[in-house]
């Protein structure tokens, strides 16, 4: 592909708006990965290389050679910066500097290693690595070994087989040493040297490419990685420009949340691996294997992909959910039931479908036909969804077949759920579970209509129904104003409140009172966490921090009860969960989610993927899904904006929202008297837009005007809030509507990061109450507030009394609550009376 000026302007643009820039943590796990490689690592400086499906390397690290002294790079790294195509560690001496800089081309069977030198004096670099040149779990390569070879100033891979073939070196690379076994000793490190630099400055390139067909191909690859280095470094960063170019984009005035988004499209983008044995699918997450052969979960997972195509669907992205559908209907067993985990090398051992760990979880099933209704929605492709009539048939019959007796979807003789080990272990059913079953019994009714099954559908809509209030009745624990996690081996309620119920939340299958008290359980700080949502509550016997299962904080869950939170109006607590998630994703391993930290302190598991795709994901749905408010229905050209906006935002922006040939961008500006929404239609056709924005009860709207012509609207009253619905016909081209409103009244609490290793200190809302006539609001909190209130004014006639301190202001203002660090959590109540 010949890179023209303009795309590499913009790729350079993108790379310089995402980079992160940090100090060096030598624990901290690091990665650059495309479609068919990846160098995986730490912050130190040792890594291992992969080339789907094979492991040639590990150990991989630079030794520097300087006046005399043999020094590690380890102990010199210093600085680590992230952009979306690649990864640079910058090592720093008295006398030297050296950049190395990790990519892994979009869609080459092989990996770069870019090495800028600057150096006062002479020095050398050497590259040293232990060979593994294995495949990935659990089949093997037998005999495998590796040799030098000096016409290509590199080491040679092979193995008994000779399809299977690596290299690894540099134009000007001299072998330095390379392993050996005997009776008497062995050596495991191999090695090379870069030629002496200084003083002055050098660039080194170092190659590794692989095969499964051949050594001639693998050379071929060595070749061009070598020749076209710098181009390949180019061209990765115009692929990830040109994905987030085609995806949904924001405009937000929070810089945090605006990288954090834009990351975690990147990310999600990072997830699809081409594997020469395999078709193209979704891996769950990256994380370097050391001596073994699992790179995290850098192989296909059947959940994994189906919760993170409900974030593609939302940003446009409908390649990729067909992508990942299409994989996992190549392993769809014959009862109908989707696959868990499918390993890289899965086709060269016995057929999955008689292995134990590839079917080993239940929820694959019913998120398969969720995520088919949700892009179904999204994307209107009704004959992809006819394409799949099969599978989808056999999806819906296995689900039947794990009913129980109360018609809900059991764990028991399926499989496992959510919980997979652990005091929560075993049970009959989770309300993950349960409420997984009810939502894909709807989402078929809707697929059903599409295929032109109507009495099937109408019957599916009625069954979804009574088995969602079955849902309810058989987990809400009326006495205790909460939902059980799950029903017990003998069919009785385990009272141990969780975040599990989010889920059901978050598709709205309970009712709206059961739900709120449910969120208000999840909000208290012995759930929510700083850095996110706690599987189960702090005060519970059964809570461990270091518990994969019973106490650890997931990005997922965190998502859950953000999307959860949002769509049952209870804005603050998910923006909490939201910016939990943000920080994760600009904090972590170089712009990339992590898969599970401590319940107790901000520090990921040991055991964590610290790059796991789904917690990308669970940045990119609170966002759309839940602030945004946005949803589309293709078929009807239909798009719903209804958003949540933090007090303190006076603008916002989402743009590229696809439609059948068209693209619209949705852009608010606010003040204290008006709210001024602008639209632009890319197509031909008139689009239909709901328009519902978040109004404190206190606020009154006056008028509304569209292109200047007085329009109407309906009042959506809620829980928390309510919401003007606006339904406009949006034509081609821009438009504008023009409310004017006023008694605007918001709270904002000041957010700071979580510090590294550090406890849950922060003020946590626990639950906000109106009274009917808006007049008063009261919140709990939790933690220790400041009574030092600062009023921010906007312009009107509001007066407002907080704590009894009276300030008399414009139609708008907004309270800022601070609060000192603690983690000693008691509630408070905040009174706020308001009147105009």
């Amino acid at each position: 592909m010949v890179l023209l000026a303009p795309q590499a302007v913009a790729a350079q643009n993108l790379s310089s708006a995402l980079e992160i820039t940090r100090p060096a943590r030598s624990w901290e796990a690091v990665n650059a990965v495309g479609q068919k490689s990846a160098w995986l690592g730490r912050e130190s400086g040792d890594f291992e290389a992969w080339v789907y499906p094979l492991k040639i390397l590990r150990h991989l690290h630079l030794v520097f050679h300087a006046e005399d002294h043999v020094l590690d790079a380890g102990s010199l790294a210093r600085t680590v910066i992230a952009r979306p195509e690649s990864t640079t560690i910058v090592y720093a001496s008295d006398t030297f500097q050296v950049r190395e800089t990790l990519l892994a081309p979009y869609d080459k069977p092989g990996a770069l290693i870019l090495l800028d030198i600057h150096s006062a004096a002479p020095m050398e670099v050497e590259v040293r690595f232990e060979r593994d040149f294995q495949l990935q779990w659990p089949a093997v390569l037998a005999d495998p070994e590796v040799d030098w070879t000096p016409r290509l100033n590199a080491f040679f891979f092979a193995c008994e087989k000779p399809d299977y073939a690596a290299i690894f070196g540099s134009p000007s690379a001299a072998l330095t040493g390379q392993e050996y076994s005997t009776n008497h000793s062995a050596e495991r490190e191999s090695g090379f040297r870069l030629g002496v630099t200084g003083p002055g400055d050098a660039h080194k390139v170092l190659a590794l490419a692989a095969s499964v067909h051949g050594a001639k191909e693998a050379e071929i690859s060595y070749k061009e990685l070598l020749a076209n280095a710098d181009h390949y470094a180019a061209e990765a960063a115009a692929h990830y420009q040109t994905y987030l170019d085609r995806t949904v984009s924001l405009e937000l005035p929070d810089a945090q949340l605006q990288q954090a988004y834009d990351w975690a499209r990147v990310s999600l983008a990072q997830s699809m691996v081409a594997n020469p044995l395999l078709p193209e699918g979704m891996v769950a997450g990256y994380r370097f294997s050391a001596d073994d052969r699992r790179p995290g979960y850098a192989w296909f997972f059947g959940r994994d992909s189906l919760w993170t195509a409900l974030a593609w669907n939302a940003m446009g992205d409908f390649r990729s959910t067909r992508t990942a559908l299409d994989f996992l209907d190549r392993f769809q067993r014959a009862d109908g039931k989707i696959p868990h985990e499918i390993p890289q090398s899965a086709t060269l051992i016995r057929p999955l479908a008689e292995t134990e760990f590839a079917y080993a979880e239940a929820d694959g099933t019913p998120l398969y036909l969720i995520a088919l209704d949700d892009y179904l929605a999204r994307s209107g492709d009704v004959g992809y969804i006819r394409k799949k009539r099969p599978q989808i048939e056999k999806a819906l019959e296995f689900l039947r077949s794990t009913l129980a007796e109360n018609h809900l979807a059991k764990n028991q003789g399926v499989g496992t759920g959510w919980v997979e080990g652990g005091p929560l272990y075993p049970m009959k059913m989770e309300i993950y579970q349960a409420a997984l079953g009810v939502e894909a019994l709807d989402a078929m009714s809707r697929l059903a209509l599409a295929l032109g099954e109507r009495e099937q559908s109408a019957a599916l809509r009625t069954e979804a129904d009574t088995d969602a209030r079955q849902l309810d009745s058989a987990f809400w624990i009326a006495s205790r104003r909460r939902y059980a996690f799950a029903l017990d081996l003998n069919g009785q309620q385990v009272d141990s409140p969780s975040v599990m119920a989010a889920v059901p939340i978050w598709f709205n299958l309970l009712p709206e009172a059961h739900q709120q008290a449910m969120l208000d359980e999840l909000a208290r700080p012995e759930h929510q966490a700083d850095w996110g949502m706690r599987i189960i509550s702090k005060k519970d016997a059964r809570y461990d921090p270091g518990s994969y299962h019973n106490g650890s904080v997931w990005p997922l869950f965190t998502g859950w009860a953000a999307v959860g939170e949002y769509r049952n109006h209870a804005a603050e607590p998910a923006l909490a969960n939201l910016r939990a998630n943000a920080w994760l994703a600009l904090d972590g391993a170089g712009g990339n989610t992590t898969e599970v930290l401590s319940g107790d302190s901000y520090t990921p598991l040991s055991t964590a993927s610290p790059h796991q795709i789904w917690s990308a994901a669970m940045v990119v749905s609170p966002l759309l899904r839940g602030l945004l408010g946005l949803e589309t229905d293709a078929a009807g050209r239909k798009i719903v904006f209804a958003p949540h906006l933090p007090a303190d935002w006076q603008a916002a922006g989402v743009h590229g929202i696809p439609l059948p040939g068209a693209r619209v961008d949705l852009d608010i500006r606010r003040d204290a008297g008006s709210l001024q929404l602008t639209m632009n239609n890319s197509g031909s056709e008139v689009v239909h837009l709901e328009f519902a924005p978040a109004y404190p009860p206190c606020a009154h709207v006056d008028s509304a005007t569209l292109e200047g012509q007085p329009v109407t609207w309906k009042t959506d009253s809620e829980y928390l809030d309510w919401h003007p619905r606006f339904e406009i016909a949006v034509p081609r081209g821009a438009s504008t509507l023009s409310i004017r409103h006023h008694g605007l009244f918001g709270y904002a609490l000041p957010y700071s990061p979580p510090q590294l290793a550090g406890r849950s200190m922060h003020l946590k809302i626990v639950s906000e109450r109106w009274t009917d006539d808006g007049r008063q609001l009261v919140l709990t909190v939790s933690g220790r507030p400041s009574r030092d209130y600062r009023l921010e004014l906007i312009n009107g006639d509001l007066l407002a009394s907080v704590e009894g301190a009276t300030r008399e202001g414009p139609s708008g203002l907004i309270v800022h609550i601070p609060a000192s660090p603690t983690d000693e959590y008691v509630d408070h109540q905040i009174s706020f009376a308001l009147r105009h």
